[in-house]
C-alpha cells in the first residue's frame, strides 16, 4: 500500500464548507496503516474520521458505551485479532443497519471476498491499493455505489463465469465485459465509453444477459450466483 501523504498528493475536489462530511470509522489492526490511512483521509475536507479501533470487540465496545456514535462508512479489515472482519460484519450491521462497509484487507481468495459480498459488505479493496484508490472507492460508496479493486473485480467476474454457470447459461463474449464493468460500479454510460457502444446497445445486451440468467436487474444477478442459487 502506499504511503506517501503529502498535501501535494491529495486530490480533493472543491468542497460545500455547509455540507455535512461523510463520517468515516477504520477498523484495521496495524496501526501504520490505520495511522496512514486515516491521517491521508483527513487531508480531504469532505471526509470526518470519527474512530480508528484495532478490533471488532473494541468497536462494539464503543457502540455500547456511546448509544450516539454514528458513523457512514466502515473501513475493514479481515484479519483481525480475536473476532475476524468477516465474523464482524453481521454483528456490525445489527446494531448498525445503514452504514456501508468496504473492506479494506489483503486476502483475494475468491471464497473469502463471495462471503464478505454475501454478509453485507458493499465494497471490497486489496490493500495494494493505493491511498488515492481508497478515497476514489469512498467517493464512489458515499454516492451510493459500490467499488472493488480491478484484481477483485475480476475474481468475482471469474467465478460467476465458471462452475455455477450451466451449459444453458453462457454468455457472450459482450456480455461477460459488460458484466464485468457492471461488477466494477461502472455505469452505463461509462461501460458505453469503455467500450466504444451507444448506451442503448449495452442496455440491450444488459436485457439479454438478465433473460439468460433469469433475474430482473444487476443486483439479483450478482446475488443470485453469490448465494449459489442458479447452477
Amino acid at each position: 500500500m502506499q504511503t506517501t501523504l503529502t498535501p501535494e498528493n491529495k486530490k480533493s475536489p472543491l468542497v460545500d464548507l455547509g455540507a455535512e462530511k461523510t463520517k468515516i470509522t477504520i477498523i484495521e489492526d496495524n496501526q501504520v496503516i490505520r495511522d496512514n490511512v486515516s491521517r491521508f483521509i483527513r487531508f480531504h475536507e469532505e471526509f470526518d474520521v470519527m474512530e480508528t479501533v484495532g478490533s471488532i470487540e473494541s468497536f462494539m465496545h464503543l457502540l455500547q458505551i456511546d448509544h450516539r456514535f454514528k458513523t457512514d462508512i466502515i473501513l475493514l479489515d479481515i484479519g483481525l485479532p480475536g473476532v475476524s472482519g468477516l465474523d464482524g460484519i453481521p454483528m456490525i450491521l445489527e446494531k448498525m443497519p445503514e452504514v456501508d462497509i468496504i473492506m479494506l484487507t489483503s486476502y483475494e481468495e475468491e471464497d473469502v471476498i463471495l462471503r464478505a459480498l454475501c454478509s453485507g459488505a458493499c465494497s471490497y479493496l486489496s490493500k495494494k491499493a493505493s491511498l488515492e484508490e481508497i478515497v476514489d472507492a469512498i467517493r464512489i460508496v458515499v454516492k451510493g455505489g459500490s467499488y472493488m479493486s480491478p484484481s477483485i473485480a475480476r475474481e468475482i467476474v471469474t467465478h460467476l463465469m465458471g462452475g455455477r454457470v450451466s451449459k444453458a447459461t453462457i454468455l457472450t463474449e459482450r456480455q461477460k465485459e459488460i458484466l464485468e464493468k457492471l461488477v466494477e460500479g461502472k455505469s452505463y454510460g461509462a461501460i458505453a465509453q469503455s467500450l466504444f457502444i451507444s448506451i442503448e446497445t449495452v442496455r440491450t445486451h444488459v436485457k439479454s444477459m438478465y433473460k439468460v440468467l433469469h433475474v430482473n436487474n444487476k443486483a439479483e444477478a450478482i446475488a443470485k450466483y453469490l448465494k449459489g442459487e442458479i447452477k
